[in-house]
């Protein structure tokens, strides 16, 4: 007979439920109590899963954390998607934490490099967002998740409101695996606009003493778009949108995307082409979308997540973006990551170093940024069997056993911060792997998947080049004055214009001396407010007058 029990973690986790007691009411923590609550909820050696996407962050729980006292809480596996506050790292130098996951570090990037180096941090891997969530259900199953909603119940049902994002992936994965959820929320009330996560997946709610932080990560001023990127955004519109009739899509974050999605109610209209591209997007309510939305451009609106600001907007467009009946916006970062990597036609991003193949990475020297979802979104995934005409129109062969792929652009200029080269003959990122011992290099989006370049120079049509040579040869025509694009011959040039690998401006009918900052359909965020109908509050730093 087989005595096995096979309910030890649901026996352990009564156990700790049980130790805290004393400490709450009901499922309600007091905030005064919660460094003692984690130190009796929480074990030495504990994988840990800490909210902190790129906009969301769990804050309170991140400086509670960061107070239990070392020598009963240490060596810590932490999981977060987004190393984004100094306090994240800071549980490292306490030896509370020793190993982290995780799936982008932005402006910590750098405190990660010297951390590493200095062995105050042990790597486990950098993750694409989903690939990160699908680990949470398989190899790193959570014992403690710390995450945070806008307001909860006594019951500790919860409301994220607009700002949903990872919190009920997070939850489910521990929750449903008898691990210990805990939920800071900027409120506690009687009855709530709706109940986006129910109580019985949450263990404690906590009232922080401030509402939990949030950064207007997606928000772009007109006024920092420049001619080069209004030329850019007016290839890219004329030789890839139009050109291969892009329905759905992602846009990344950088004034090159705010340009194009500005260029829309005014260059793109003058083309003809509304009703006809990008009427279906995956991304947050961007700012700079919003002449678009009131132009009747977009039909359809996914968000990973909200926008500071936006959150007005966003309720009384219904029709554009998904809300539910208390009018609030509903963001779900893991969906909409699905969304990005198998529905739509196409994505638009950069990056900050691309090798002379196309393989692109924004890990540099000195700098372990990861990615968060651009892999996820910029490559192409076999697992597709739904057919669109942008994604047919990638089919270069006659085959019968041939099938489309996703358009993978990256855009940027030839030369990018401190006037370094974007184009470089190796990535930076291969240094990074030997130096953090990863096992293999942190490479963004691998050449092989990028569909289409485009640079001041002009668009590189690689899903056409034939070989590796080829595709060098097509990105050295849009490299410039680089290295690389000083390796073009006029001769070359013209053999891959005429095959149409390359497309300068006037092959696409764009005018150089067109591309003005009249274009753009808002040149400020004073005139984006204004397309709102006074809607849009942006924060305070983007206000100018």
């Amino acid at each position: 007979m087989n005595n096995r029990s096979w309910t030890t973690k649901r026996d352990e986790k009564r156990k700790k439920l049980a130790s805290v007691q004393h400490l709450v009411k009901g499922k309600i923590i007091d905030a005064k109590n919660m460094k003692e609550a984690l130190e009796c909820l929480i074990s030495s050696g504990d994988r840990v899963v800490l909210e902190g996407d790129n906009q969301k962050q769990a804050s309170f729980l991140s400086e509670a954390l960061n107070s239990v006292d070392p020598k009963k809480i240490h060596d810590l596996h932490m999981i977060m998607s987004s190393i984004s506050r100094p306090d994240h790292l800071t549980l490292f130098e306490k030896g509370i934490g020793s190993k982290i996951d995780f799936s982008y570090a932005g402006p910590q990037s750098l405190r990660v490099a010297q951390m590493i180096e200095d062995g105050m941090l042990k790597m486990g891997e950098i993750h694409t967002y989903l690939e990160l969530y699908g680990r949470l259900f398989v190899d790193l199953i959570p014992k403690v998740a710390l995450v945070a909603a806008e307001k909860a119940d006594e019951k500790g049902n919860l409301y994220t409101g607009s700002n949903t994002e990872e919190t009920p992936t997070i939850i489910e994965a521990a929750s449903f695996k008898d691990g210990i959820v805990i939920v800071q929320v900027n409120e506690i009330v009687e009855e709530l606009p709706r109940v986006d996560i129910p109580s019985d997946w949450v263990d404690f709610v906590v009232q922080s003493p401030e509402p939990y932080q949030l950064e207007a990560l997606f928000t772009r001023d007109p006024s920092g778009i420049t001619e080069l990127q209004i030329l850019m955004g007016m290839m890219a519109i004329r030789g890839i949108y139009e050109k291969h009739n892009v329905q759905s899509l992602n846009h990344g974050i950088g004034f090159n995307t705010a340009a194009i999605e500005l260029l829309l109610p005014t260059y793109g209209e003058s083309l003809g082409l509304k009703g006809k591209i990008a009427k279906h997007w995956t991304l947050n309510p961007h700012p700079t979308l919003i002449p678009a939305i009131e132009s009747g451009w977009v039909e359809s609106i996914h968000s990973f997540g909200g926008e500071v600001g936006m959150e007005r907007y966003t309720a009384a467009r219904p029709d554009v973006f998904f809300t539910g009946k208390d009018g609030k916006m509903r963001s779900n970062r893991a969906l909409c990551q699905v969304a990005g990597q198998y529905a739509v036609d196409m994505f638009v991003g950069s990056t900050l170093q691309m090798d002379y193949y196309g393989n692109s990475s924004t890990v540099t020297s000195g700098r372990l940024s990861g990615f968060g979802g651009a892999p996820n979104m910029g490559h192409n995934p076999h697992g597709r069997r739904h057919s669109t005409p942008a994604w047919l129109d990638m089919i270069t062969t006659n085959s019968s056993m041939e099938r489309g792929k996703k358009l993978v652009v990256q855009m940027f200029e030839t030369y990018g911060q401190g006037n370094s080269p974007v184009f470089v003959e190796s990535l930076d990122a291969i240094k990074v792997r030997d130096e953090a011992d990863l096992a293999t290099t942190p490479v963004m989006i691998y050449g092989d998947d990028v569909t289409h370049v485009v640079t001041e120079e002009g668009v590189a049509y690689l899903y056409k080049a034939e070989g590796l040579e080829e595709r060098r040869q097509a990105l050295s025509a849009i490299a410039g004055v680089t290295k690389l694009g000083r390796e073009q011959s006029p001769k070359e040039m013209r053999k891959l214009r005429d095959r149409g690998l390359v497309a300068l401006p006037e092959d696409l009918k764009v005018k150089r001396t067109e591309a003005k900052r009249s274009l753009l359909a808002a040149k400020n965020v004073r005139e984006l407010v204004q397309w709102s109908d006074g809607l849009y509050d942006p924060p305070e730093k983007f206000k100018n007058w």
